[in-house]
């Protein structure tokens, strides 16, 4: 057998159907594409997830999930045994003490005092928020809290739109930090 006596099987080719060339070419009418209908206006290929015209899943997906508040502060959370700990008595805590101790990351961002754990030490705490129980810890131990003013993103800014005064305060602030 050499390369020249090669043939396809008897069956496997067969001639082309040109459709849409009349009645007497066999694939006359509608040229197998059945009455009206989508299919059988223009040959438009679909996409992968077209489904007829209804909103596809993909953009049907952020209906479902819920929405994402742009506006929400994420606090660094610090507890009262972790003060017990790395603090003295008749100390402040502040930003600037938390971070060099090792208990909050980022100074700029605000952060929350919980309840969990026994304070004895009388502290001065400064922070952004306090719990109820931790407050009453606080005050047990003969401590104190002052709340610091929030920094506002530059997002937050524009839509809550404090007065000017208070918008220059929280610059000085955030350039003194």
């Amino acid at each position: 057998m050499k390369l020249n006596d090669l043939k396809p099987t008897k069956g496997s080719k067969t001639k082309r159907n040109r459709v849409g060339r009349g009645k007497a070419a066999g694939g006359g009418t509608y040229a197998g594409r059945g009455i009206k209908g989508q299919g059988a206006r223009g040959r438009r290929k679909k996409k992968a997830y077209f489904e007829g015209g209804q909103l596809p899943l993909v953009r049907r997906l952020p209906f479902k999930r819920g929405f994402t508040n742009i506006f929400r502060v994420e606090y660094q959370e610090v507890n009262l045994d972790s003060l017990e700990k790395r603090f003295d008595a008749g100390a402040t805590v502040n930003p600037e003490t938390l971070a060099e101790k090792g208990l909050i990351r980022e100074v700029r961002t605000p952060y929350k005092i919980l309840g969990r754990g026994e304070l004895t030490k009388n502290l001065t705490v400064q922070a952004h928020r306090i719990s109820k129980s931790a407050t009453e810890a606080v005050e047990k131990a003969g401590g104190s809290f002052e709340q610091l003013d929030m920094l506002l993103s530059p997002l937050q800014v524009t839509v809550r739109k404090p007065r000017k005064e208070k918008i220059e305060a929280l610059r000085e602030a955030q350039n003194n930090a």
